[in-house]
């Protein structure tokens, strides 16, 4: 339904055509009061509009969406409650830099501050965890906050963008002028990095003997991996991935060293211990990936590249500060040091090289004949295509699906990083789906994770979006019982979620129209894996039932030194400082 520009619209006219003029193929939302008067203009729009059952759902798929196509996610809910009920996805976008656009509803301009039925202040809520919140009261100002909240939300750091409306400017008409330019004070994020630090930056990297890249999710959402790619070509300097990067490097190449962290790999973790260089490109420093602070990676200088000016410096002091898009900044990069030769690191690249055999990722068997979980992810990885899509909940599943799913190709693995969400998993895979609906899509779910948003499996059966989740059932909140058995001498307060019987995961699955599979040994977990990958006319669930013991290897310890990593309970790997 989009407009000539000038014709009187109501202001849920205007908002549905701005939608339209910003591409919008599809959002995830629940009407109510407040935003009702949308809802009726969307009825004739050509954005596809699906029926979430919780507006958390409809937040976590607009960042499936977002994170698997590279395009703004969007979602639509009422005031009060459904606009609360965004502020989790909404965190999560921030934390993990999702572009995002929430439409929500708010009571009538003349009611705001009465505390009016189902009235919140969700821009003042929202402030700290949103780009830009918009509270508009006038019909007119629609267009122009829709085509600003997108701009914001795509550009420099991309972000979530909140657009409350109150409910009388949705009914009020006024003429519609769609905006052709944008004026926005303060907003004008860096694209071109200065010529000079690019020049330096390339002569530390050509003087370094110890060098390493230290990728960030930023390098993955702005689909930067040609041209990281032809950098280390150049360079052939060691690469370790964030959580949020897994995939921007493949995995199979013999430079990647895997994931960094809390429980990255030994090879990652001691490249940036024992790093002489850090390039740091479009990512935080993390505390989960640094340990702590005042002992990581004590030999390094830092060259930190990345388009949000505040993370420069935030965490961790910086020799080298690059602003700019990481995609330009890794084209002049890759310019400026072809004036050099490459830097000489052939021992270091033994070193890591054989760390990295020394220390790979793995299992014990279980001794009473129960699946390993990391077994249940690593097979899902081996059986699926190529080109599959993997979305995680938070917690033990997610490091092993970190580590043992094949991580090759960007924009394939989606997960909550910064903010940790539990419950962010199906709802996720749905907006992947939807995005790329040719594409196969596993969650690789817990089972406590699954049971917060698990309701989006009737989303999911009713509008034919036929994802697969696997609820890796091993009747704990694992993570946090991995915790209280080292940490609280075994004592497990709270955290048994004897899932074991209670909810029937299969009959529950079937309930909400899925298929309801479950498997507790080799020969069946393949089967229905198998099983699974031939369904593709409705959602499959899985219920692995995993052992309750494994534990997540290998692991640093909250606000320890990352060089007290530990690849078991009772053993610490020996770096080998006789070599560097």
């Amino acid at each position: 339904m989009a407009q000539d520009s000038g014709q009187l619209l109501t202001g849920a006219q205007a908002l549905v055509a701005s939608l339209e003029k910003m591409g919008v193929d599809v959002a995830f939302g629940i009407p109510g009061g407040a935003i009702l008067p949308a809802y009726d203009p969307l009825f004739d729009s050509s954005i596809r509009h699906i029926l979430v059952r919780h507006e958390q759902g409809a937040g976590h798929a607009a960042e499936g969406y977002a994170m698997s196509s590279g395009r703004v996610g969007v979602c639509i809910a009422t005031s009060g409650p459904g606009a609360t009920n965004l502020v989790t996805p909404l965190a999560n976008a921030y934390m993990d830099s999702t572009p995002l656009v929430a439409i929500t509803g708010q009571v009538n301009s003349t009611s705001i501050g009465t505390d009016a039925f189902q009235e919140a202040d969700i821009r003042g809520i929202t402030m700290p965890i949103t780009k830009h919140s918009f509270l508009i009261k006038e019909t007119a100002d629609i267009p122009l906050a829709v085509k600003e909240a997108f701009h914001i939300a795509a550009t420099g750091r991309p972000g979530p963008v909140l657009v409350d409306i109150a409910k009388d400017a949705l009914v009020a008409k006024a003429p519609f002028v769609w905006p052709t330019e944008l004026d926005l004070p303060g907003y004008k994020p860096t694209f071109r990095p200065h010529t000079r630090q690019i020049r330096a930056a390339a002569r530390m990297i050509a003087q370094a003997e110890r060098p390493v890249l230290y990728v960030g999710g930023g390098v993955a959402s702005s689909r930067s991996q040609d041209e990281l790619a032809e950098f280390v070509e150049k360079t052939r300097i060691p690469v370790v991935t964030t959580l949020m990067a897994r995939g921007v490097f493949p995995d199979s190449h013999e430079l990647n060293l895997g994931m960094p962290g809390m429980h990255g790999t030994v090879a990652a973790v001691g490249a940036l211990q024992k790093a002489d260089l850090i390039i740091a490109l479009a990512t935080r420093f993390d505390d989960r990936v640094t340990g702590r602070l005042d002992s990581f990676a004590p030999l390094a200088k830092i060259i930190h590249a990345d388009v949000d000016p505040a993370e420069i410096g935030k965490n961790v002091a910086v020799d080298i500060p690059i602003v700019g898009d990481i995609k330009e900044t890794l084209r002049q990069l890759i310019v400026a040091i072809e004036a050099y030769d490459a830097p000489d690191c052939d021992a270091w690249r033994r070193l890591l090289t054989g760390m990295k055999d020394r220390y790979q990722p793995r299992w014990e068997e279980i001794p009473d004949g129960r699946l390993s979980p990391q077994e249940v992810i690593q097979r899902i990885g081996q059986l699926s295509p190529a080109d599959t899509i993997y979305a995680a909940g938070v917690g033990q599943h997610q490091m092993w699906a970190a580590h043992f799913l094949p991580h090759e190709r960007p924009g394939r693995w989606l997960n909550s990083g910064g903010a940790g969400t539990m419950g962010f998993c199906v709802p996720a895979a749905m907006g992947a789906k939807v995005a790329n609906p040719d594409s196969t899509v596993w969650g690789i779910d817990g089972d406590g994770c699954f049971q917060m948003t698990n309701q989006e499996l009737v989303t999911c059966a009713l509008n034919n979006i036929p994802i697969k989740i696997a609820v890796i059932n091993n009747n704990a909140l694992g993570m946090v019982r991995q915790w209280q058995s080292l940490f609280y001498e075994g004592r497990y307060s709270n955290t048994d979620l004897m899932t074991e019987n209670l909810p029937n995961f299969p009959m529950l699955a079937e309930a909400m129209g899925c298929v309801g599979l479950r498997a507790t040994n080799e020969e069946e977990m393949d089967e229905a894996i198998a099983r699974a990958l031939e369904i593709d006319d409705r959602p499959v669930v899985i219920e692995f039932v995993v052992h309750k013991d494994a534990m997540v290897w290998p692991m640093v310890a909250a606000g320890v030194s990352n060089d007290e990593i530990r690849v078991a309970r009772d053993m610490a790997p020996q770096w080998e400082e006789e070599d560097l």
